[in-house]
């Protein structure tokens, strides 16, 4: 997978160097109407193997950046054909755990083609899964050529 670009590179810098490791007893509240949700693509969409937007979306919570330990907030990490990790530690970093650190809501991917899952998991401050954890549906794409 390549990578979105020079800000998702910066916010992945960020990520690995702020926030301290959490533990269970460390998970930031979160209310229980709050949900995170794919904008866009759709399931079952098709993108182009060139590069294809992600939007993501957030409701009843705020985005703050890796970091920025405020109430009620956190921020992204995109899932790309991986399982939710264990929702009681930091979320990987790596390029099938994408971080939006910045506080970013969209990015830009590129996929080698084939089918593809992604799903949504906000983090708090430190990377970790809130309590209860926020993340979405996950959702199939297929990357064409």
């Amino acid at each position: 997978m390549k990578s979105i670009g020079t800000a998702a590179m910066l916010a992945a810098g960020i990520a690995l160097f702020t926030g301290s490791p959490g533990s269970a007893a460390d998970r930031k509240p979160m209310p229980p109407d709050a949900k995170a949700y794919i904008i866009w693509p759709s399931d079952g969409q098709s993108v182009s193997a060139s590069g294809f937007w992600v939007r993501m979306g957030l409701s009843n919570a705020g985005i703050a950046p890796a970091g920025i330990d405020a109430p009620n907030t956190g921020h992204h990490h995109l899932l790309v054909d991986a399982e939710l990790p264990p929702l009681d530690q930091p979320i990987p970093n790596d390029k099938q755990h994408l971080h939006f650190g910045g506080g970013q809501t969209e990015a830009r991917l590129e996929l080698p083609p084939g089918r593809h899952t992604l799903q949504m998991l906000l983090g708090d401050a430190g990377h970790v899964p809130h309590d209860p954890p926020i993340y979405s549906k996950k959702i199939t794409i297929n990357v064409t050529q």
